[in-house]
């Protein structure tokens, strides 16, 4: 306090116990014991006690897998796309009755020792465990009862290097899960795309994983029909459903990666809304017939279109409701030439609908649908690496609009066959007997101009 006995606050900047900057002690042997009797306290260790597995799944939750081979319980596994480059994120995790898709880019540094030893590119990785039924299976995770095994739907080759391409790539992952309520997951089915790639510095392509649940006892046709895309006429916007040996799904067009490559997912075609699209195709060290056969599948998508759907609820079962896809592919002009391969370079989507049923609720439907290829010859002598590719789809309304509505039908006047025999008679005669006549005549014609009169209103 001052000497007027206010209160005032001062720094010591020389006391070093009253500052706030204090240098720290050092611990050794010697202060140990001491240090930790002042300032000790509780251990940073977890003191909650371990959760039991719940006795079923919920919604969002991990799936649980069990590894056999080395008895190692893990979770099913859906990379994603992370950062700007959208590189793999191994350990995202796959949630229950959460039906997604997702891509990621993976990029090699040497592609000749990666092709056979990443297990990110070989199909075994993905089926080779078991998915556990419910989470309390964890508890006793080698008893089979617990045990869902992954059902392989198609064949998929090994990855193995051939020269300078790295064939049977992983370049899809599509899983079917099956659940039947609490009693949880009843059968996993995996199926995979392949592709090849060329051993070069810096390769890089996509992957796309793709996960789907459906309730289990469905019947087969229930369980191949795909989401609506109107009921019964299509609505615009909603994908134009197409159909390959008795499965429903989208027709798709090209899609670009960030670099202007093609890439493994696809556009969905909207119906009643044209559009364009391009990538550029990389070409691989294959024969002609092979490569024109990989170029034919990247314009149309896998698996290749056969039908499309006449109505926006279509039926796989029912095949009156479905109209086959015209296809024309390319002119084969230029066979005489023996050192060029002919491929296709573009794609044109040819849809002709229109409007049916009541004009107060028309019902849009697909009268006819085909595929039209342009080709462009490739001689063997040309270092072409890659071409671009390019799909078109246009929409053709070929309604026929009924006439419009006619007005009131007009009134036929029908006058008697002897109407104009007073007129007749008048002018035959002599100026003395139309005398007598001239009124007869004029209350004739007054009547005739009011018939004329009402006629045009």
């Amino acid at each position: 306090m001052d000497s007027n006995g206010v209160r005032q606050f001062c720094v010591h900047v020389n006391n070093s116990k009253l500052n706030y900057f204090q240098e720290l002690q050092k611990v050794n042997a010697t202060n140990f014991q001491a240090l930790a009797t002042e300032f000790g306290g509780r251990s940073f260790t977890s003191t909650f006690p371990t959760q039991s597995p719940s006795p079923f799944y919920r919604a969002g939750d991990p799936i649980l897998t069990y590894f056999s081979q080395w008895s190692v319980i893990s979770l099913l596994r859906q990379p994603a796309g992370v950062g700007a480059w959208g590189l793999c994120a191994e350990n995202n995790p796959a949630g229950f009755l959460e039906s997604k898709s997702t891509t990621c880019a993976r990029f090699f540094k040497n592609l000749a020792d990666s092709c056979t030893l990443d297990p990110a590119l070989n199909p075994a990785s993905y089926y080779n465990f078991t998915v556990l039924k419910i989470p309390i299976g964890m508890t006793d995770p080698q008893n089979m009862k617990f045990q869902v095994p992954v059902t392989l739907v198609s064949e998929a080759g090994s990855p193995r290097l051939a020269g300078n391409t790295c064939e049977n790539v992983v370049s899809q992952v599509i899983y079917e899960i099956e659940t039947n309520g609490t009693f949880g997951i009843q059968k996993v089915f995996v199926s995979f795309g392949q592709t090849n790639l060329t051993v070069e510095p810096g390769t890089s392509f996509q992957q796309q994983f793709i996960i789907r649940f459906r309730a289990f006892q469905q019947s087969p046709a229930a369980s191949l029909l795909g989401p609506r895309s109107g009921n019964p006429g299509y609505i615009v916007g909603k994908p134009l459903l197409s159909l390959t040996d008795d499965i429903s799904h989208a027709m798709t067009l090209l899609r670009s990666q960030g670099d202007g490559t093609c890439s493994v997912k696809r556009h969905k075609v909207q119906f009643g809304v044209n559009a364009m699209s391009g990538c550029k195709f990389r070409l691989k060290k294959l024969d002609c017939s092979h490569l024109q056969q990989e170029i034919y599948e990247t314009l149309h998508g896998r698996p290749r279109p056969e039908h499309v759907g006449i109505f926006g609820n279509a039926d796989p079962a029912q095949k009156g409701e479905w109209t086959r896809i015209f296809s024309r592919n390319c002119s084969v002009s230029a066979m005489h030439c023996t050192s060029c391969c002919f491929i296709p370079v573009s794609l044109e989507i040819q849809v002709l609908w229109a409007y049916i049923g009541l004009q107060s609720n028309p019902q849009a439907h697909v009268s006819r649908a085909r595929f039209l290829y342009q080709c462009q010859s490739i001689q063997d002598s040309q270092q072409v690496t890659e071409v671009s590719l390019t799909t078109i789809v246009t929409f053709v309304d070929i309604t026929q609009k009924p006439e419009p509505p006619r007005g009131h039908p007009r009134i036929d006047w029908k006058l008697p066959f002897d109407f104009f025999f007073p007129f007749k008679v008048a002018f035959s005669k002599g100026m003395d007997s139309q005398k007598g006549s001239v009124s007869l005549i004029l209350i004739l014609c007054i009547l005739l101009l009011g018939l004329l009169i009402l006629e045009t209103k």
